[in-house]
This record gives structure tokens, sequence and C-alpha cells, in this order.
């Protein structure tokens, strides 16, 4: 599924979906259906497989109906939504339900979506749903339905969608730079810190994300944060979790220096980092691989 958009500043009419519905397809391998069934086909296609978003140019074409784009972070849990896609090839499928949570982040997706902060919605959501839009009762799009929790791979009231904020955001970084522009500090956090790790380490809440290693010669290195440290705020945000602290690492600017409130040995310190280039760092990895 897909929902057609306008980007302001751009000629054309665009698609935003989920990258793992293209699957790093070639313009003339998609086809799109509307709802009045004309076919068409983009003429450019690009991707974010580490947000799971994906972006298709069409020609401009006037008749074409495009969907307002809303405002996430004004949702509020509760409030009613819209899913709309094609479920089971069932096209132009529409469910209700609400809200249930913002900012879900720890939902195992594939190893190649890192950047995870997902609306939570108890709409059916359902196979052949992913890409299609998450409405408010306005008829705007805030967000992009991408993933279910289920144990039998079909709707369980636990579905959810990228936040069209964070889609506005990748949408323009891909129009711009053809890539999406990351911070990086050059860390691994544990993939869990439970209250029992919290208090081992004498603090009175859990919050924050364990350093679990180091790269040789990153950020991260040369300001001096060690294994073992727990990362509690970054300049004036206050770290929730590891996937809290990827997510504020990952939306920073390279080139951009921090300050990093850590706790170690049971004392609070600070340090300061320069935020690395993602981008950059995943190239020479791979020269080095």
């Amino acid at each position: 599924s897909g929902v057609l958009i306008r980007v302001p500043g751009q000629a054309g009419v665009f698609v935003i979906t989920n990258n793992h519905v293209i699957s790093q397809s070639q313009p003339q391998q998609i086809t799109i259906t509307l709802h009045d069934n004309r076919i068409l086909h983009p003429v450019q296609v690009w991707s974010d497989p580490e947000s799971d978003i994906g972006l298709l140019k069409l020609e401009d074409i006037e008749s074409l109906v495009t969907a307002p784009l809303g405002d996430s972070e004004q949702v509020k849990v509760g409030q009613w939504v819209l899913a709309f896609g094609s479920p089971f090839g069932l096209h132009q499928t529409v469910t209700h339900g609400i809200i249930s949570a913002r900012e879900r982040g720890q939902v195992s997706l594939g190893n190649t979506i890192r950047i995870k902060d997902f609306l939570q919605t108890d709409a059916a959501i359902n196979p052949g749903s992913s890409g299609g839009p998450l409405a408010n009762i306005d008829g705007e799009i805030i967000g992009l339905n991408t993933a279910i929790a289920s144990h039998s791979g079909n709707n369980s009231g636990v579905a959810f969608s990228i936040p069209i904020n964070m889609v506005k955001k990748v949408v323009r970084n891909l129009l711009d730079k053809g890539v999406v522009s990351r911070g990086y500090l050059g860390l691994q956090v544990a993939p869990s810190f439970e209250s029992a790790d919290a208090q081992k380490l004498g603090l009175e809440r859990l919050q924050g994300a364990l350093v679990e290693s180091i790269y040789p010669e990153t950020p991260a290195a040369l300001a001096g944060i060690r294994k073992g440290d727990v990362v509690l705020q970054i300049d004036n945000v206050v770290i929730r979790n590891e996937n809290h602290f990827i997510n504020v690492v990952s939306s920073m600017d390279p080139g951009k220096t921090i300050k990093l409130r850590i706790w170690r040995e049971r004392v609070s310190r600070e340090v300061n980092a320069v935020v690395g280039d993602w981008n950059t760092a995943q190239a020479k990895l791979k020269v080095s691989q």
C-alpha cells in the first residue's frame, strides 16, 4: 500500500510507502494502481532502509488527488484513527481504532531497520497494509502503517505506524541529498536495560542507555566514554532507553558538539563529544571488511 502526497517546493506527485514494500525494485518494476483503477509507474525511486521508508515520484498529473499531511507531534493517546490499505489483496480497505501509545521502539523488525519510534494503534492492520496511511478524523495523514505484533501473523490489535513527522524529514533528506543524513557516536548500547540492572549500578530510577562497547577512533572513544557507562542525557534531552538514545543521536547533525551526562561508578559525570556522520562511518566499515 501507499499514499499520494505533494511535497512543498517540489513539482509532481509522490508516493510514500514502506521500503520493504518496494524492496529495491527499479521504477519499471513497480506498478501503482489507483482507486479508479488507473495504472501508473514511478519515474524515480528513493529508499531509506534504516527507517523503512520508501519514496516514489510520479509525473505531475493534475487530476491526482493527494492527501494532506498532519502533525504527528500533536497526536494524543486515545484519539480515533483510520487505517487504509490492501490487506490480503483487498484494495481500499478502511479500518478504525485509537492511538494506543506513542514512541514505541522496542519492536523487532529485522536487522536493517534501526530507527524506530512508532505510533501504536489497535486499528486492524494485516499483511498487505504496509505502507498505507494512518489518518486522523480530519483526514490528515499522521502515520505510515508498517508492522504488527502477532504470533499468528494476522491482526492482534497491536500495530505500529511511522510518525508522519519522521516521514517528512526522511523525504526532505532523500529529495535534497539522495540519502538521509544521520549522526553517529561509535558505540554499541545493550539491547535491554532492566530495573535490576539500574539498581545494581546505583541508579534510583530506570532510565538511560547502557554502553556495551566502544569502537576505536570514533567520537565516543575520543570523548572518553567507556563500556559500562549509562548515558542519561544528551544536551537537554533525558534518555529514556536504548532505542531513544539511537533515535536522538541519529537525528543530530554531523559535526555538532554535544554534552552527554553519563553515570559511571555511581557518580554522574559530563563529557563532550562531536557527532560523527553515520553514512561516512558505514562506508569506512565496508572498506575495512
